[in-house]
C-alpha cells in the first residue's frame, strides 16, 4: 500500500516545489537589492551587515547606476512577499515627495509601525494619522511661535548650560578626566524636552549624574519597543501574553513611565501653565490616559535628535580641524559686537536668542552634519493603494516604502563627487553670509518633508546652536585614545559606545 502511494506523494511534493520554483522566480526576476533566497528572502543579508546596515543599504542604492531605488523581499513565502515581506527602499528626492507630500495619503505610518508603538505613544503625534495626527499638529503648532522659543532658550536651555552643564565639563576639565558627551546632551536634551513638555525638570544633567527612574523607564520601553520592529508580530504578541522576554521589561518600565507623567497632569491640573502639556488640557475632551501619550512622543522626539547630531557635530568638528576655528570667528564676531571686546564677558552667559540667530556658519555646520548623519536615518511607510513612484518603480497595496535620509547625503547624483566631504560652505551663499539651503527640500529631509514637516526643527536648530557654541568657545576638545566611535541599530543614530571625550580650557584672544 504504501509503495502505491508513494510517487503520488512525490508527484505532489515535486509538483510543490516546481510552482515554488517558477512563482520564486517570477518574484525575484525584477528584484535590484539585495540576493533574496527561498523563504528566507533578504533576512539573512540584513542580520550580516546589521552593525552597518545603513551604509548597507547605501551601497545597494549606490549601486543601481543612478536610479537610487531597489526593492527586496524579506519574507519570500507565496501570499506573504507581495505585502507584508516587500519593501521599496528609495533615496530619489522625487520619490520622497511623491511620498510625503503629493500622494501623502496614500503612504501613512501603517498597522505594523503603530501596533508595534502604541504601548508606548498610543495614538500620539508620532504614531497616528488622519485627524487625531492632524488635531495634535495644530495644537503643538502654537507652542513653536518665535516667542515661545524665546522663553523656551532662557527658561530651560540657558539656564541648563550655565548651572549644570558647564559645572559638569569645568569639574572635567580641570581634573583632566574624559566624559561621554553623547551622555550629556542626551541628558540636557531630555531634561529641556521634559520642561519644555510638562513643566518638569527631571534634573537627570547634575553634578553626579544621579539615575533618575523616569528616563531609565523610558530608555527601556523605548528599547523594547524597537525590538517590535525587528521581531515578527506574533512573536511580540505571545511575549505579550505571557509577560516573558522584552515584553516584560516594556510592561514594567510603562508602569513607572505611567505613574511620573499622572504625578505631571495632576500638577498642571492644580497649576496650569504655558507648555504643551497644559495647552492640550485646555481641550476638555481628551482623557489623562491620551494625554499622557502625547507627552511622550513629544520627549521621545525632542530628546534624542538634538542630541545625537550635537554628538555626531563634535566627532566631525574634532577631525575636521580646519572646521572650528572658523565657528570659533564666527562666534566672537557676535559677541565682540554684542558683549564687548572682553572676552571675559562672552563667558559668563550662555548665547542669548538673537545672539544665536546670527550664528550662520554654525547652523551650515549643523545641517552638514545632520546630511551626513541624519538624527533618524530612514522612515518606513504603508502603502494603501497600488501606486507607481516618480522614477517608474510599481509598489503593490499592503508592502512598505522605505525612504533611506542617510543614503540621500551620500549619493553623488544628488550631491555631488564631494558627497562624503564635510563641507559646511555648501549651505551658505557665494559671498558665505546667508544660509542657504538647497532648492530642492526633498534633497534634505533630516527634518522630514510635507505635512509632517518637523514643528521642532528652529527649536532643533536653537538648542544645538546654543549648546555647541557654549562648549566650542570655553573647551578644547580631544577623542580618547582608542576610543571607537560606532553606529547603533536603533530608531535614532546613536553612537553605539559614546563620546568620549578630553576637554582643555580654551585661551581666547
Amino acid at each position: 500500500m504504501e509503495l502505491k502511494t508513494l510517487p503520488f506523494g512525490f508527484t505532489i511534493g515535486a509538483a510543490a516545489i516546481f510552482a515554488y520554483a517558477v512563482w520564486f522566480y517570477l518574484l525575484t526576476r525584477r528584484l535590484s537589492g539585495p540576493r533574496v533566497w527561498p523563504l528566507v528572502g533578504s533576512l539573512p543579508f540584513l542580520f550580516m551587515n546589521r552593525r552597518s546596515i545603513h551604509d548597507w543599504i547605501a551601497g545597494h542604492l549606490r549601486a543601481t547606476g543612478g536610479s537610487s531605488t531597489y526593492q527586496t523581499c524579506t519574507i519570500a513565502i507565496p501570499f506573504l512577499a507581495r505585502k507584508q515581506g516587500f519593501y521599496t527602499v528609495t533615496c530619489h528626492p522625487k520619490n520622497i515627495e511623491h511620498i510625503l507630500r503629493t500622494r501623502f495619503d496614500n503612504y501613512p505610518k501603517g498597522p505594523h509601525w503603530q501596533a508595534a508603538f502604541h504601548d508606548l505613544l498610543g495614538q500620539g503625534i508620532f504614531n497616528s494619522d488622519g485627524e487625531a495626527w492632524l488635531m495634535q499638529r495644530k495644537t503643538a503648532a502654537l507652542e513653536f511661535t518665535t516667542r515661545s522659543l524665546r522663553q523656551a532658550m532662557g527658561r530651560w536651555v540657558n539656564r541648563t548650560i550655565k548651572n549644570r552643564l558647564w559645572c559638569i565639563l569645568d569639574e572635567a576639565s580641570n581634573e583632566e578626566k574624559p566624559v561621554d558627551l553623547q551622555d550629556l546632551l542626551l541628558r540636557l536634551t531630555f531634561d529641556n524636552i521634559c520642561g519644555l513638555t510638562f513643566g518638569k525638570d527631571p534634573e537627570t544633567l547634575s553634578p553626579g549624574l544621579p539615575e533618575n527612574s523616569f528616563a531609565i523607564a523610558f530608555d527601556a520601553a523605548t528599547e523594547a519597543t524597537l525590538k517590535r520592529l525587528l521581531y515578527p508580530d506574533l512573536l511580540w504578541r505571545l511575549q505579550k501574553i505571557f509577560g516573558i522576554g522584552p515584553e516584560k521589561r516594556l510592561n514594567n518600565s510603562l508602569r513607572v513611565v505611567e505613574n511620573y507623567m499622572n504625578d505631571a497632569i495632576e500638577a498642571r491640573k492644580e497649576a496650569p501653565s504655558d507648555d504643551l502639556l497644559s495647552r492640550f488640557m485646555k481641550k476638555k475632551d481628551v482623557e489623562d490616559s491620551v494625554l499622557q501619550r502625547i507627552a511622550l512622543n513629544f520627549v521621545l522626539a525632542g530628546r534624542d535628535t538634538s542630541s545625537v547630531a550635537l554628538s555626531w557635530f563634535f566627532w566631525l568638528t574634532m577631525n575636521h580641524p580646519e572646521i572650528e576655528p572658523k565657528i570659533i570667528d564666527e562666534i566672537s564676531t557676535v559677541l565682540r559686537n554684542t558683549r564687548g571686546p572682553d572676552s571675559k564677558n562672552w563667558l559668563q552667559h550662555p548665547l542669548t536668542f538673537d545672539e544665536s540667530e546670527k550664528l550662520v556658519y554654525l547652523k551650515a555646520a549643523l545641517a552638514e552634519t545632520l546630511r551626513l548623519y541624519p538624527s533618524v536615518p530612514q522612515d518606513f511607510k504603508y502603502v494603501v493603494q497600488d501606486d507607481v513612484l516618480p522614477d517608474g518603480t510599481f509598489v503593490p497595496a499592503g508592502s512598505t516604502v522605505t525612504y533611506s535620509i542617510y543614503s540621500v547625503g551620500r549619493m553623488k547624483t544628488i550631491w555631488g563627487d564631494d558627497c562624503l566631504e564635510f563641507r559646511p560652505e555648501r549651505w551658505l551663499t557665494p559671498e558665505g553670509d546667508k544660509f542657504d539651503p538647497p532648492k530642492d527640500g526633498y534633497k534634505f529631509v533630516a527634518f522630514n518633508a510635507g505635512p509632517r514637516t518637523c514643528l521642532g526643527k528652529d527649536l532643533a536648530y536653537l538648542q544645538m546652536k546654543s549648546v555647541a557654541s557654549a562648549i566650542l568657545l570655553r573647551y578644547r576638545l580631544s577623542s580618547v585614545p582608542g576610543h571607537r566611535v560606532e553606529q547603533k541599530m536603533s530608531l535614532t543614530l546613536f553612537m553605539k559606545k559614546g563620546l568620549r571625550v578630553y576637554l582643555k580650557p580654551r585661551l581666547l584672544a
